[in-house]
Order: C-alpha cells, then sequence, then structure tokens
C-alpha cells in the first residue's frame, strides 16, 4: 500500500515538445509543458524549398498549442531573426499570449505586429539580462550571449523537476561589436547548481575550432576600401546582421563615402535598430536612394540585401538589370559578406555568375564569420553547465549528430544524449527521458493572404502540373440522352508545344471519339463514370505516346 501511495505522490515529468527547427534549418519553435503550463521557446518560420511553386513562407503547424490554449502561458524569444521570429503574427492569431524578449528583439516584432496590425492587441515586455520571468509552474531567466544579431539571450528555465539551459543561437565573441561579451560567468554559475539538460545550439557543431570575431569582418572591410577607392562598393549581407551594417557604415565614413541602403527588411532593420540606439549612423553619412546619381560612384556605398540569392531581393534585381535605381557596371565592386545558407548555394551562385558576365568585380570570401559556435565553443558551454542530459537543437541531422558525439565526448553517458524529432515529446525529469509520444507537426503554408489553405494535396497538384502540365478534355452532352453534341475538345497547356504535336493531339480526338463511342453503346449516363473513362483512356493514350503523365481534366457541359 505504501508504494502504491509512494508511486501517487510522483511529480511529473517535463514535457519538451519541439514543434519545428529539428533536421532542418529555420522554423524554430519549442514548447515546455509542466501540468497546467506550457511556456514557447521562439516561433520562427522557414523559406520555401524549390518544389513549393506559389509558396512565400512555410510556418509551424500549433495544433497542440491550440488544443491546450488554456495552458499557454507565453512566449520566450531567444533573438530577431526570422527563423526564431517570422511565424509570430500569424501564430499569435491563434494563440494570444504575452510575448518576452529582449530590447532589439522586441524592437523587429513590433514593427511586424504593426506590419499586421495586431500591435495594440499583444501584451509584450521587455526583459533585460538577469531578469527572471515567472510564468505558470515556470521561472525563465535572459542570460546574455553573443550572435550574428544584437541583444541574442540564452534561457535558463526553471521547472519543478530541474533547470533546462537553452542557448538559442550563439557564439563566443570576446570583442563584440556592440555590447558586452556573453555571460560565461552566469552559464557556470547555473551549471553549480545542476542543470536538468542542455538544449545547445548544433549549427556548427560539425567545424573545428572557435568561431571567429566579429571584430575580424571589420579589418577586411577595411582592406577591401583602401584597395578599391576608385569603385562603387556593392556589400550584400542579412538584413538582421546589425553588427556587421554597423561595420559598414563605420568603414564607409572613414574613407569619405556616402552609405545608401536598398531593400525593404534592410531599411526596416536599420530603422528599428537605429532608433533604440543599436546603430550609430555619423552625421551626413546616410544618403537617400532617390538622390544617389547625385553622388560621385567612388564616394558611395551601397548596403543592401539578397546575398541569398533570393529572386525578388534588391541585389538579385540589380544582377538581371531589373533594378529601377542601379545598373551594374563594370566598375563595380560588389561584395558578398555572408555564407550561403544550406540550399541557397545554387541561387548564390547564379547571381555570382550574373554580376561577373556584367564584368563587375565580386569578392566572396573572407568578408564573414558565423554567428554560430563550433566545436571548442560548444565544449566551453558544456563545461560550464555540466548538464545530465544533451539535447542538441537547431540543425539538420547531421549537425545534430555531430552535437551529440560532442556531448559524449564532454563526459555525458550515450543514453544522457536525446536525439529528437519534429513534434516529439521528450518526458523528463531527473531519473528517465524518455520519448513518450508525438504530436501533429505539418508544416504550414502561407501563399498571399492565406494560411494554410494550401495543403500537401494542392502542393502536389501544383508539382504535378509543372513537372508534366495539364490536358483539358472540353465536350457538351444532351441533358436527357446523354449524346454528344460538341467536342470532345482538347485543350494543352504545359505539356506539348501545340503548334508542333498536331498529329499527336490529333490522334488524342480519335481516341476521345472512340472511348465516348464505348461509352454511349454501353448506355452510360452518369457524368462521374464518363469522366473516370475518359481520363484512364487519354492517361493510357498519352503514355503510351510520351511515357508522361500529365494532369487531366475532364469538363463536361450539359444543354
Amino acid at each position: 500500500m505504501s508504494k502504491k501511495k509512494n508511486q501517487g505522490q510522483q511529480k511529473p515529468g517535463l514535457k519538451i515538445i519541439p514543434l519545428g527547427g529539428l533536421e532542418e534549418i529555420g522554423m524554430n519553435i519549442t514548447a515546455f509543458e509542466y501540468e497546467d503550463s506550457i511556456i514557447i521557446v521562439d516561433c520562427g518560420l522557414s523559406f520555401p524549398e524549390d518544389d513549393m511553386y506559389g509558396i512565400d513562407l512555410v510556418i509551424p503547424d500549433v495544433t497542440y498549442l491550440r488544443d491546450n490554449l488554456d495552458k499557454v502561458k507565453g512566449f520566450f524569444i531567444t533573438h530577431g531573426h526570422e527563423d526564431h521570429i517570422g511565424a509570430i503574427p500569424y501564430v499569435l492569431r491563434e494563440i494570444n499570449v504575452p510575448i518576452y524578449a529582449t530590447k532589439l528583439t522586441m524592437g523587429i516584432i513590433d514593427h511586424k505586429l504593426e506590419e499586421h496590425r495586431m500591435l495594440s492587441d499583444v501584451k509584450r515586455k521587455v526583459v533585460s539580462y538577469g531578469q527572471h520571468i515567472n510564468s505558470g509552474s515556470f521561472r525563465v531567466e535572459f542570460i546574455r550571449t553573443n550572435h550574428s544579431i544584437q541583444d541574442a539571450a540564452a534561457l535558463a528555465i526553471y521547472s519543478p523537476v530541474g533547470i533546462v539551459v537553452h542557448t538559442g543561437d550563439f557564439k563566443i565573441d570576446y570583442t563584440p561589436v556592440f555590447g558586452d561579451p556573453i555571460d560565461l560567468q552566469r552559464f557556470g554559475e547555473i551549471g553549480k547548481k545542476g542543470v536538468l539538460a542542455l538544449m545547445c545550439d548544433s549549427t556548427n557543431a560539425e567545424r573545428e575550432g572557435f568561431t571567429q570575431s566579429e571584430k575580424s569582418v571589420g579589418r577586411a572591410l577595411d582592406d577591401i576600401f583602401s584597395d578599391h577607392k576608385k569603385k562603387r562598393i556593392i556589400i550584400a549581407t542579412f538584413a538582421s546582421n546589425v553588427d556587421r551594417v554597423q561595420q559598414i557604415i563605420n568603414t564607409a565614413h572613414k574613407y569619405g563615402r556616402k552609405v545608401f541602403v536598398e531593400g525593404r527588411s534592410m531599411v526596416n532593420i536599420i530603422k528599428t535598430a537605429s532608433e533604440l540606439g543599436y546603430i550609430k549612423i555619423p552625421d551626413n553619412t546616410l544618403g537617400d536612394m532617390d538622390n544617389i546619381k547625385d553622388i560621385p560612384e567612388a564616394r558611395t556605398v551601397l548596403i543592401t540585401t539578397g546575398s541569398q540569392g533570393e529572386s525578388m531581393a534588391a541585389l538579385s534585381r540589380m544582377a538581371n538589370g531589373m533594378h529601377k535605381r542601379v545598373q551594374i557596371k563594370p566598375s563595380d565592386l560588389i561584395v558578398f559578406s555572408s555564407h550561403p545558407i544550406p540550399g541557397n548555394e545554387k541561387a548564390v551562385n547564379n547571381i555570382i555568375n550574373e554580376l561577373f558576365i556584367k564584368g563587375a568585380e565580386v569578392i566572396f570570401q573572407d568578408v564573414h564569420v558565423s554567428g554560430h559556435a563550433c566545436r571548442e565553443d560548444i565544449k566551453l558551454i558544456y563545461s560550464l553547465v555540466r548538464p545530465k542530459y544533451s539535447i542538441p537543437v537547431h540543425g539538420e541531422y547531421r549537425h545534430l549528430k555531430a552535437q551529440a558525439a560532442i556531448a559524449e565526448d564532454m563526459g555525458i553517458p550515450k543514453d544522457h544524449i536525446i536525439l529528437l524529432k519534429t513534434g516529439d515529446v521528450l518526458d523528463i525529469d531527473e531519473d528517465h527521458a524518455k520519448v513518450v509520444d508525438h504530436v501533429s507537426c505539418n508544416e504550414v503554408f502561407v501563399d498571399g493572404l492565406g494560411v494554410g489553405d494550401v495543403g500537401n494535396v494542392v502542393l502536389k497538384d501544383r508539382q504535378h502540373l509543372a513537372e508534366e502540365g495539364v490536358i483539358i478534355i472540353v465536350m457538351t452532352l444532351e441533358s436527357m440522352s446523354g449524346r454528344l453534341l460538341a467536342g470532345p475538345d482538347i485543350i494543352s497547356r504545359g505539356f506539348v508545344y501545340v503548334r508542333e504535336s498536331g498529329d499527336l493531339l490529333e490522334e488524342a480526338r480519335k481516341t476521345m471519339n472512340e472511348t465516348m463511342d464505348k461509352i454511349q453503346s454501353k448506355n452510360i449516363t452518369d457524368w462521374g463514370h464518363i469522366k473516370s473513362e475518359i481520363k484512364d483512356a487519354m492517361g493510357e493514350f498519352v503514355w503510351r505516346e510520351t511515357k508522361r503523365k500529365p494532369m487531366i481534366i475532364p469538363i463536361i457541359m450539359e444543354v
């Protein structure tokens, strides 16, 4: 009896539920649940793959949070990158709970909410480093870290079963451009308290050594400006890399150049960061794009979006000759101050080739340092935090595996290293860590103003249309008898070029006429049955003649 009584009084475990961000780069969002409380860390988006035709953004499936809305207490945001905050305006439509973030991160979120006309509807709290927020069964502390955007934070999540440290995206930078270095002392202090689990950034877990300081880019920029005094300089970088933008502005001012900014996201970030004091722009340094032609090209610097080869970004439009104000010339120097995100390499290479074709000089090496910790940095965090369990996060599966190997090297038992998949429900406490369930985690597609109305079925149809084309068969039937009055007419789009395929389409018409003769001889009048027979017959004919499988759509009009 006493044994059963003790079991009945046993504390429930903490549930950690990644709803995105594992086995991929992007769409980071993780729920932490204890009894009647859920807090959410980050709420990011990812960008569509090449075969996601017409899709603008991909956001996480928050069905689990919606189904447990009464438990959800708030969003805790680690930093202001799109893969950590981009889905907030969409998710808040269903889960409107308070948002907690540091000053610059909140400034960027505010701008997003303002664009979506949601600013007055959402409760927001700016948090300082070292501050603790009580939220249901949890207490969350924000810890200073460094990243490729300022005001990045790690989170110490205090739960009834132990402390979980979530690093967010981070690097260890002892000489940051703005602000203070990462608070390693606090990581060590929390480690001494005893940490249940460490959820650590895995993006650079395969890279040996330490991540370089952001200030090293400043030296490279200085050399470029010094060596190219007679050229117009165009620098493409991430809009959110505020420190990088600051260094470009500083170097431009040193060499007496006027700075122009192009690209909507770049303009918005610089405006927000400048208003909040995170970018300092010397007087008379920033110019208006409308007046760029009034300044000698050798005295201008253009900071632009498009470093990832995005088709509609400013640099892509310049490279393709579609930009209204800037035409690439042989006297231009274009600097890519970023590395391609995995999957973007081809798009970036295409832009570089276009720029070379136009005669420009292009520099795409040694003008960037990563914002993510390499192996030795990760080891330092493990040695300070000393977690009982390791839960690698943020990265493709190979990155998670690489960090698992680091954790094992640092003395964490293999059975205490947990590789989760998106949607897994991990139940964890001092005595165990086990995946006990799996929740819905389908991707939700944003297409124009539509959120979630394009599902996998529609996407497969788009892929089918893109790959094989469509054949539309139009005919008119008499309503009473089902007798064929007109057609069948065949319309082809994306299948074959009609003018050069007259014989094939004529054979297709004969096949359709024969099919209709068979249908009428069998006295088939059900339209569904007729359409099915037409699709089957046309599908067999097209496959036999072309070995293709276009989408076939029969249309019957009744008279």
